[in-house]
């Protein structure tokens, strides 16, 4: 039997099928790591790096400068070195610079456990807020605050622990000789509508005033943080991300598939469960500081590999993305809304929204879904 097969020949002269050859173009690109295409990549990735951490940087000098008593920047950061008045150094350092400290810190975490899951569930659309991990979190944190009227330490802790327990019964349901993304996405999909459902059903059991700050909490808002919330969030995040970067190659290996990755020889499952486990508690400690940020997580790995254009994962740019997009989208909200001022959390989640519409609208038109 004949059949008529382009082919195409590489610059070892092998034949390949058109497609074949495309797609191991794009594999070479992509696992590269000597020669001038990785330089290039690498520098780029370093500028945007700088960059974005010269815009987190300049957005908390102007989220420092900004509310009832307004300063410029000069002023701002003459204070931070210590050079300012009595007045400029409560106002700056007692009440705004803890606010803006959790937003650097909360904008990274989710950012690193953003960029985690997406390449764990080999997924775009894998984020924590999708896959129901922030809504453990939250159910967590209401089950504390509404049965046992616990402080704020204690609602932390039920963060944190609803985070866990979420992500072990997702990692277990989703377990089949091994984690395979889709599968992974769905059963977080349905994880989320449940967890929704009790944090619905624990808002009934509240009285009026408990309703009020967990529906405001639930928003994700940085208003009123302080120094109590910046201490635990630091020790988390310099645990924990340093970590998560020290993984990064194993997990650029994950991306290519379970195959590829044992046969470079990453030891898939161990890689798997260290990695999901700190997006995990990065997730629940950055919920319990903040509340569950919308869509932060998903757009900041996507925005940060849009533009070092590098494949992988991408923790460090995702890391910096989410800390500058967290204290832009705060101070914008103070900026645009005035003496009306919104949770940052319905920024993230209007600007988020738009994003994922416009995500899936790609994917639609690429045929992936």
């Amino acid at each position: 039997m004949s059949s008529t097969v382009k082919t195409d020949t590489g610059r070892n002269g092998s034949p390949a099928t058109g497609q074949a050859a495309a797609r191991t173009g794009r594999s070479v690109r992509a696992v590269r790591t000597a020669g001038g295409l990785s330089v290039r990549l690498d520098v780029r990735t370093l500028v945007v790096c700088l960059l974005l951490t010269a815009v987190a940087l300049f957005a908390s000098v102007l989220l420092i400068g900004t509310g009832d008593f307004p300063m410029g920047p000069g002023d701002v950061l003459a204070t931070l070195t210590g050079s300012g008045t009595a007045a400029q150094e409560f106002i700056v350092n007692d009440l705004r610079l803890p606010r803006v400290l959790v937003g650097l810190l909360v904008g990274a975490a989710f950012g690193v456990a953003g960029a985690v899951f997406q390449a764990v569930s080999r997924n775009p659309l894998g984020s924590p807020d999708v896959l129901g991990f922030s809504q453990g979190s939250t159910a967590g944190a209401l089950l504390v605050l509404v049965f046992f009227q616990g402080g704020t330490f204690a609602i932390a802790a039920g963060s944190v622990v609803g985070g866990l327990v979420t992500g072990l019964a997702i990692f277990l349901l989703a377990w089949k000789g091994g984690i395979h993304g889709y599968r992974f996405v769905l059963v977080g999909i349905g994880a989320a509508a449940m967890l929704y459902a009790i944090v619905l059903y624990l808002l009934t059991k509240a009285n009026i005033v408990e309703a009020t700050q967990a529906v405001t909490w639930m928003t994700g808002t940085l208003s009123g943080r302080d120094w109590d919330q910046v201490w635990p969030l630091a020790i988390v995040c310099a645990l924990l991300i340093p970590l998560s970067l020290l993984y990064g190659r194993p997990l650029r290996m994950l991306e290519m598939g379970d195959d590829a990755a044992y046969a470079l020889g990453v030891p898939v499952t161990r890689v798997r469960v260290v990695l999901l486990a700190a997006a995990v508690l990065l997730v629940a400690a950055a919920t319990a500081a903040a509340g569950p940020i919308a869509f932060l997580a998903l757009t900041a790995p996507q925005l940060a590999r849009r533009l070092t254009r590098s494949p992988g994962p991408n923790l460090l740019p995702a890391a910096l993305m989410g800390a500058a997009l967290l204290v832009t989208a705060d101070w914008l909200s103070q900026q645009v809304f005035g003496a009306d001022q919104l949770p940052v959390g319905v920024l993230t989640g209007l600007l988020g929204g738009g994003y994922l519409l416009w995500l899936l609208a790609s994917e639609r038109k690429a045929g992936r879904i």
